[in-house]
């Protein structure tokens, strides 16, 4: 028996649960479950120290992307079964998780490779803006050289 595919996008301002993820993607038919979380880290950038990040999103427009995403997916891994990804909004500190993605199937091959276009897709297509915040107050959006209209886009 084929299962529907499961494909969920939550776009939360609260704190992420690893285990709400995964357990979206969660099937008796499939062996692997791959698991992506992004954290937001520390980083030094002209001598002003990243505290926290700000993120904004179009969200009608984000699902359309991430539909297209995992039809993009499904294309190139067939057996790929449910796919979830949960991306914070608002303020984010230091340490904790803007983005935890789950997908399951059958056989890890696939999931795992899968999960890494899912992550380069995501970046380069979903419209998540994020701003830096510095220890001097100061803030600066940045753009993801993912994506195609980045001026440092990586081809």
């Amino acid at each position: 028996m084929v299962e529907p595919h499961r494909d969920v996008l939550k776009l939360r301002r609260d704190w992420l649960s690893v285990e709400e993820v995964v357990d979206a993607v969660s099937s008796a038919s499939c062996g692997a479950t791959s698991v992506f979380i992004g954290t937001t880290r520390e980083d030094v950038l002209d001598g002003r120290k990243v505290i926290g990040l700000e993120y904004e999103a179009y969200e009608p427009m984000a699902q359309s992307e991430f539909r297209k995403l995992c039809d993009v997916i499904r294309e190139r891994w067939p057996s790929v079964t449910h796919v979830c990804v949960h991306h914070r909004l608002g303020w984010v500190k230091v340490g904790e998780a803007s983005v935890v993605m789950a997908i399951s199937s059958p056989h890890r091959h696939d999931g795992q490779q899968a999960m890494q276009q899912a992550v380069e897709q995501l970046k380069a297509r979903l419209p998540v803006w994020k701003k830096e915040v510095y220890d001097s107050q100061e803030a600066s959006w940045k753009e993801n050289s993912e994506c195609p209209w980045a001026s440092n886009h990586k081809q």
